[in-house]
């Protein structure tokens, strides 16, 4: 067992031995009693006030992070290097220079998988040179990556409006190509729901979808399950709950005939992703109990493990906000510290995933997972 999963109070028990203290000299230090000490140290009494975590650290002299346990490596805050992404957006004059396209697919694919990794500072880093490079090239298929990625991360940052901009150039570089304007839906689709336009990404998704026809290739029609997923998380969105509930079953039929594809289009769809999306929609309609069922049950199937990490960890801050739509503090802490175990980013570069944490930290007393993330992103009691 490492330090990092170790209960907090064995943590302050191992401080204060390192520190040549006794339980009695901790518990004078702090004006407390040896017994509060010991029930601290044996788990007996919770400790899941910063303020108590904070007295703590500062007479055992360490970071209030150690005492929580913060994983190292992930810093807590959005990344830097926004600016610079747009500032590639807003370049119009990339001349058309000759780019070797396996070199730029290398970069696309390499820019992907540090996105499926949920390693969204290197991404942000990465961007600006990967956009230059792709908007120089003569690659519509590249480019349309490329304006996806963007989107996605944009999004993720709490850039919706400018994430849209980048969905929006790659629905105009797909041009009339069927395939690669699916694609691009997805990615408009999720910026718009993510700025609170849920009717307007809706009729995008839901026209895109009902493009999509069976023949084509199965990457294609997950590109279309995709789409349908979306717009029945759009549909929830606007309240339209029994559209929203047609729209996951159609995903159902398709994610049902779908067999063996290589997801060349990084949709992740699949049986699971549309269990994933029920639990959402169960959520905003209020059925806490259908809810908190599907998502114990999809969590546990092998299909889950295998997604990217990036997905699980989305999902389960979308989890968390639905847990708190219905007031369930418990089950949105869980999803919280579920999610910064599976993509720590996500639950520290997000501003959406900071206000889920100062929202379930407002609890008397909050549960000790979110004190330590609320600590790990700055946030005060």
């Amino acid at each position: 067992m490492t330090n990092d999963d170790l209960p907090i109070g064995r943590r302050v028990a191992r401080w204060r031995v390192r520190r040549q203290m006794t339980q009695q000299m901790l518990a004078d230090r702090l004006r407390r009693s040896k017994s509060w000490v010991d029930k601290i140290e044996r788990g007996v009494r919770p400790l899941d006030r910063y303020s108590v975590i904070q007295e703590l650290a500062h007479v055992l002299r360490v970071d209030p992070e150690v005492l929580l346990g913060q994983p190292r490596g992930t810093p807590a805050g959005p990344p830097d290097g926004v600016d610079d992404i747009r500032a590639a957006l807003a370049r119009y004059d990339i001349p058309q220079a000759p780019q070797e396209t396996d070199e730029l697919r290398r970069q696309v694919g390499y820019a992907w998988l540090t996105y499926q990794h949920a390693h969204y500072g290197q991404l942000t880093r990465v961007l600006p040179g990967l956009l230059d490079a792709a908007q120089g090239a003569r690659s519509a298929e590249l480019l349309v990556q490329a304006y996806r990625i963007t989107s996605s991360l944009l999004v993720k940052l709490g850039e919706a409006d400018l994430g849209w901009l980048a969905a929006d150039r790659a629905m105009a570089t797909a041009g009339d190509d069927p395939a690669l304007a699916a694609t691009a839906a997805v990615s408009v689709s999720q910026a718009l729901r993510a700025a609170g336009r849920d009717r307007l990404a809706l009729a995008a998704s839901l026209a895109a979808a009902n493009r999509v026809r069976p023949q084509r290739s199965a990457g294609e029609w997950a590109v279309g399950g995709t789409l349908l997923v979306q717009a029945a998380l759009a549909a929830a969105g606007c309240g339209e709950h029994r559209r929203a509930g047609e729209l996951t079953d159609r995903a159902a039929g398709v994610a049902a005939n779908l067999r063996g594809y290589d997801d060349q289009h990084r949709t992740s769809f699949g049986p699971v992703t549309v269990e994933l999306a029920r639990v959402l929609v169960a959520a905003s309609r209020g059925d806490a109990v259908e809810a908190l069922h599907r998502h114990s049950t999809v969590v546990r199937r092998e299909g889950w493990r295998r997604l990217p990490a990036e997905y699980r960890g989305a999902y389960l801050v979308d989890a968390a906000r639905a847990y708190l739509q219905v007031g369930d503090l418990r089950g949105a802490a869980r999803a919280l510290v579920d999610a910064d175990s599976v993509a720590p980013a996500e639950v520290r570069c997000r501003p959406l995933a900071r206000t889920l944490i100062a929202d379930v930290a407002r609890a008397q007393p909050a549960p000790a997972g979110v004190a330590r993330l609320a600590t790990l992103v700055g946030l005060t009691r």
